[in-house]
């Protein structure tokens, strides 16, 4: 007579892990977005080009950096940014200057639904908006089509990734970034199935025939180091380089970032020493 009670104890548990399932695939897009509540005011620091980029979802918002001490007609290596989760494009100009000093253009690229642009971010969404920036940055007269450099942090990676199966670059960047989202399901104790943006890096990273470079935080908790190491692993031409540091303060040394960026891109043929 002790099976009914047992039986309702787990009938009303697997009820409750059920309706706790639900809640996660629901609310997860505002886990993995939070960057979509930060106020943004004004205008682009002088100097920038802001560039709209309209898709099937909304406007969304692009600021093209051009490069330093160009000669007129000369046309640049340009680098397309994508941010992390809880940023916007404004917190970037100053931290991008780096690649400026390389003589290379930045692209900053606003996801949906953060900052000024509209519609909502999901991996649809965001990859859309990635597609139609790159397009928009190839009229600009000082880019070389030949020589452009995609960087993605933390989830910009997946931006990053999700752009190189679908335009072509010249080198890939990816820091703290993970080889897809789905290994994260298992900190809300759900199956892997129930993602609903997966940004599949580790497969787009083990047939990108381009030179990749790999940045991560040794003590990294957010996204772990190791998703770093199984990207190197699927893709053995990358070069991985980690710092002593976690996630949101990498890098411990600005100078040293910018020194192994400027030369994997030297090494790759994308700069010239200036």
């Amino acid at each position: 007579m002790q099976f009914l009670p047992v039986f309702k104890f787990f009938t009303l548990a697997g009820i409750a892990y059920a309706g706790y399932a639900l809640l996660v695939f629901v609310m997860q897009r505002q886990v993995i977005y939070p960057g979509r509540a930060i106020q943004v005011s004004g205008h682009p620091p002088a100097g920038i080009v802001p560039i709209a980029v309209v898709t099937t979802t909304g406007r969304s918002e692009a600021w093209f950096m051009p490069p330093l001490k160009r000669i007129r007609g000369e046309q640049r290596p340009l680098v397309i940014f994508f941010h992390g989760n809880g940023e916007v494009i404004d917190y970037l100009p100053e931290q991008v200057e780096g690649f400026r000093e390389l003589g290379m253009g930045v692209l900053l690229v606003e996801y949906p639904g953060f900052g000024r642009s509209t519609g909502d971010p999901t991996e649809s969404s965001i990859t859309e908006t990635a597609v139609a920036a790159y397009d928009a940055a190839l009229q600009q007269e000082e880019v070389d089509p030949g020589r452009i450099v995609l960087f993605g942090r933390s989830l910009g990676g997946g931006a990053a990734c999700a752009l190189a199966t679908r335009r072509p670059s010249a080198a890939l960047i990816l820091q703290s970034t993970f080889t897809s989202t789905r290994p994260f399901a298992r900190g809300f104790l759900v199956p892997g199935f129930l993602i609903r943006d997966l940004f599949d890096n580790g497969t787009v990273v083990a047939a990108y025939r381009q030179p990749i470079l790999l940045l991560h935080g040794s003590s990294d908790t957010i996204i772990p180091p190791e998703h770093s190491r199984e990207l190197r692993r699927l893709a053995p031409h990358a070069r991985l380089v980690e710092f002593p540091c976690g996630h949101n303060d990498f890098p411990p040394d600005v100078r040293e970032f910018y020194r192994i960026i400027a030369d994997f891109l030297k090494e790759s043929g994308i700069v010239v020493q200036l």
